[in-house]
């Protein structure tokens, strides 16, 4: 077995004039020399501001485009080969699921549980094997209860689920989130957050989080930066928020409570300690203040 379930070696990627709703010249490269190995049962975040080629790089990864030059290899298949088929394109798809930013635009069916049964059917597996998916799929992101409904009068937290069920279905080994929170409130993305975490450490399941949430992203067991079409960090959540000026100068933040540490520091004030999730950014702020009484 692989122990890399994505590698891409100097990968790159120019849009081209056919490519309408995208604004970039045809001569800038929209991903540049990307070359990343991604581990089985990986928990990775991808950061970048907008345009900085982090979705294009999910399209390419699920096939939805085709790179300009360099390597994909998922769970070691070579998909950029000559020699790539229409069924291992089947097969390879199989393996990668992606849940958009709009989950209408993932939803097919009138009624919730036809739409998750959606990929199976099309898998032309057995009835029961289908009705067992669906199921287990709903259960695993609390929508049991809505099985009957249709999705069109769900609220965008729960539609979300059921893009993700449908994904879930389909029994893929890695999952890509493209900006899958942006369009819900805080609640719905820390149910969709939970979701993640859950499918990844109990499951398995590779996790690609594509977002421009730095408290997300933190909770990641990597994170990737990627700056006009290149890898520029790449560590623990731990590591790559430290670089709270760098991050500033590419145009990102890090989570609030490394933000406020770093600008306390800068003001001269003498604390050790991160700020990474709120938790953590309180513990370091009590032991500033207990030290300073």
């Amino acid at each position: 077995m692989n122990d890399y379930i994505i590698k891409t070696e100097s990968l790159n990627f120019v849009y081209d004039d056919e490519d309408s709703d995208i604004v970039k010249q045809a001569t800038s490269p929209a991903l540049s020399d990307v070359s990343l190995s991604i581990k089985r049962g990986e928990y990775v975040a991808i950061l970048g501001h907008n345009g900085s080629g982090k979705s294009t790089f999910a399209k390419l990864l699920n096939m939805i485009l085709t790179p300009t030059s360099g390597k994909i290899y998922i769970d070691g298949v070579d998909i950029t080969s000559e020699s790539f088929s229409e069924d291992d394109m089947f097969d390879i798809r199989r393996k990668i699921g992606m849940v958009f930013q709009n989950p209408d635009n993932q939803l097919v069916a009138t009624v919730v549980e036809e739409d998750v049964a959606f990929g199976p059917e099309n898998l032309g597996l057995p009835r029961e094997e289908i009705r067992r998916r669906v199921n287990s799929a709903l259960s695993v992101v609390g929508m049991t209860d809505y099985a009957r409904h249709a999705p069109h009068k769900l609220s965008g937290g729960q539609k979300q689920r059921i893009a993700i069920a449908g994904i879930l279905a389909m029994k893929p080994d890695i999952i890509i989130f493209d900006e899958s929170t942006a369009m819900l409130d805080p609640m719905g993305r820390r149910d969709i957050v939970a979701i993640m975490e859950r499918l990844n450490r109990e499951e398995g399941i590779t996790i690609l989080n594509i977002t421009h949430y730095m408290e997300e992203a933190a909770r990641a067991d990597r994170v990737v930066v990627i700056n006009d079409g290149r890898v520029v960090l790449d560590g623990s959540a731990r590591d790559v928020f430290s670089e709270v000026s760098y991050l500033h100068s590419i145009g990102l933040e890090a989570p609030q409570g490394n933000e406020l540490i770093d600008e306390l520091r800068s003001a001269g004030l003498d604390i050790s300690g991160d700020g990474l999730t709120p938790d953590e950014a309180t513990e370091t702020l009590f032991k500033f203040l207990s030290r300073k009484n």
